[in-house]
């Protein structure tokens, strides 16, 4: 097994596009998976929309812990974990900017104003994930 570099679990989490799995805390304490599309900014951290009234968003309204787990499910293997706290924007401009990025990075650029009409609304949530410990590791069957 390796371990990657920033540079390389940076390209990993933008190329080939692949979800994510978000892990949230519930109000409860217990823990909470689910899908999420993403990207990647510039400063390294990690951006994603979702409904203000899912399970996603009011966990990370209430407590910012979350961990995001992106992997390669092909031999070798290979996965990337990022830990981090969530900051939460409803900034109109921002969610339709982001959303609409994300929506191009997953279902092309034809469609990115489309998702970006449909995500960035009020209701929905920008969520940016800073980093606080990344654990990315390649060639795991080996």
């Amino acid at each position: 097994m390796g371990e990657m570099t920033e540079a390389e679990w940076r390209r990993f989490l933008t190329t080939p596009v692949r979800p994510g799995m978000l892990g949230t805390v519930r109000a409860d304490g217990r823990p909470h998976m689910a899908p999420v599309w993403y990207d990647l900014d510039d400063d390294g951290t990690v951006l994603f929309t979702t409904g203000a009234g899912t399970v996603k968003g009011t966990a990370v309204r209430r407590d910012q812990r979350v961990c995001l787990c992106v992997d390669d499910d092909q031999p070798p293997f290979a996965y990337v974990l990022v830990e981090g706290l969530a900051e939460v924007t409803e900034d109109p401009a921002a969610l339709l900017q982001w959303a609409t990025r994300i929506g191009g990075r997953y279902m092309g650029a034809q469609r990115a104003g489309e998702y970006g009409r449909r995500n960035g609304v009020p209701g929905e949530l920008l969520v940016r994930v800073v980093p606080t410990k990344v654990v990315a590791r390649t060639f795991v069957a080996d």
